[in-house]
């Protein structure tokens, strides 16, 4: 059953022994984000600021920040079982027979619960500021970085309806706060929630939107998770909650959002409206650079008597947001495997930052496969903006970067192997000569075939014979080298 708010997760972290409650005060101006960053490289655990002057709410930080708190956040042992159980609905067979019928039950009882159910009263709307009342300076947002432009909301769930088909989008975009009730809104313009503000803009209308601070841990993983663009995140989080989302509706804009969120910023985005934000220490490593967005003009807050305001920092890997990656390269890996079934496995190293570098391995099966597996990559949602992917033969562990490296290095002819094609980039990627515009580099590190043209004879890998590997192992506990 799915956390009955973000108090419950603190609850089940802290039991764990995976939170860390601090006491000193802390201020939200660089100090949170250098004493979480210390943390989150060490490994450490989620941090519950307690102490934060000048504030009357806990900030949470590091929450997401280990693949063991990504598996409590989305209640598994592993993230492959959410996997598996994605995998088990895309291969359902039609039930020809009583037996498939009966062990069809279950799936369908699991489907027929993820669905939203509204309620009319919730614990985010507890408490209501509008009007003159309205000032994001009473909640503690986080300047990251010596070099930002201001107060950035970090971790926000950012809800919109499509002007014409109704179509909910749910989103996480960095937001600068400006002053009391305005922020900056750094909708990239491959993301749901800019094509439904160009399709307002395009109407002469104001965007109607929901900013949710603090839902339950499924919803804020969702809205950072790259759904095909026609599938609810609302949905899909209540597939990760094994039950349903309580959503409640807004007081002043036509939307709902999750009852038991802590924070709700309601407002809208006006048509032709734009304002410079930035910069903003990335994900990347580096500051992106300051340009101009949309604004969101907030005209209601509604929260819980006791808040908690969850956050998080990005910056040079690893941190917090490098696991809620790796969560989402196992969790979307069978879909890409529905169609690309020649796929192996994939890693993404966090020091790539999600979309510069990809290593995949493949059954390869026929001359140019590894060409072919790239360029479908390059056309499958967000994996267009992967700079570099490298392809290797099956037998490859992919998540050994050692193993990887050393193919890398002995497998490829640049000449020959590498391959270069120009399209859609990151909006952050500052090393492309134009903006959201640049190339992208393959490389087929697997061995080479004669019908490719390699006409030498390709050496075999160097391995011990079984027989002297198993007798070594029986001698190996009388040598005391353990």
């Amino acid at each position: 059953m799915g956390y009955r708010s973000l108090q419950h997760f603190i609850e089940v972290l802290e039991a764990k022994g995976e939170l860390k409650r601090l006491a000193a005060p802390v201020s939200p101006y660089l100090e949170i984000t250098e004493i979480t960053d210390r943390v989150c490289k060490r490994g450490g655990p989620a941090l519950l600021f307690e102490n934060v002057p000048g504030y009357d709410m806990p900030v949470l930080m590091n929450a997401f920040g280990s693949l063991r708190r990504m598996c409590l956040a989305l209640e598994v042992e592993s993230l492959e079982d959410i996997a598996r159980e994605i995998l088990t609905f895309l291969e359902a067979e039609a039930p020809d027979t009583l037996i498939k019928k009966l062990k069809l039950l279950p799936k369908l009882a699991r489907l027929a619960n993820i669905f939203p159910k509204t309620v009319s009263r919730a614990p985010c709307q507890e408490v209501v500021w509008q009007g003159e009342e309205v000032d994001l300076g009473k909640i503690p947002v986080l300047t990251c970085w010596p070099g930002d432009g201001g107060p950035f909301i970090t971790l926000p769930v950012v809800i919109t309806h499509h002007p014409e088909t109704g179509r909910r989008n749910v989103g996480m975009y960095r937001m600068q706060v400006y002053d009391r009730n305005t922020t900056g809104m750094h909708w990239h313009r491959h993301k749901g929630g800019a094509q439904h503000y160009r399709v307002a803009e395009a109407r002469g209308e104001r965007l109607p939107v929901a900013v949710v601070i603090g839902p339950d841990p499924a919803v804020t993983y969702a809205a950072t998770a790259p759904l095909p663009e026609d599938i609810d995140e609302i949905i899909f989080a209540g597939f990760l909650r094994q039950e349903p989302v309580e959503m409640v509706p807004c007081l002043t804009v036509p939307l709902q959002v999750p009852a038991n969120s802590q924070i709700v910023l309601e407002g809208w985005v006006e048509p032709g409206e734009r304002r410079v934000e930035g910069p903003f220490g990335d994900h990347t490593g580096y500051y992106s650079l300051p340009d101009e967005y949309p604004v969101f003009h907030v005209q209601a807050v509604t929260m819980r008597r006791r808040p908690i305001y969850p956050a998080t920092i990005v910056g040079r890997p690893p941190m917090e947001d490098c696991f809620m990656a790796k969560a989402t390269e196992r969790i979307f890996l069978p879909l890409i495997k529905k169609t690309l079934p020649e796929i192996v496995d994939m890693n993404l190293p966090v020091e790539g930052v999600f979309h510069n570098l990809a290593c995949i391995s493949i059954d390869k099966r026929y001359p140019g496969h590894a060409r072919k597996v790239m360029h479908a990559l390059w056309g499958l949602g967000q994996m267009m903006f992967t700079k570099i992917i490298l392809i290797f033969d099956k037998e490859v562990d992919v998540q050994d970067m050692s193993q990887v490296l050393w193919r890398l290095g002995n497998n490829v002819d640049p000449r020959r192997d590498v391959v270069f094609v120009d399209g859609p980039v990151d909006a952050l990627d500052h090393a492309s000569p134009l903006p959201h515009y640049g190339s992208k580099m393959g490389i087929d590190c697997t061995r080479k075939w004669p019908e490719e043209g390699f006409t030498r004879e390709w050496p075999e890998v160097i391995v011990m014979s079984p027989e002297v590997q198993k007798k070594v192992d029986e001698l190996w506990p009388q040598l005391g080298l353990d």
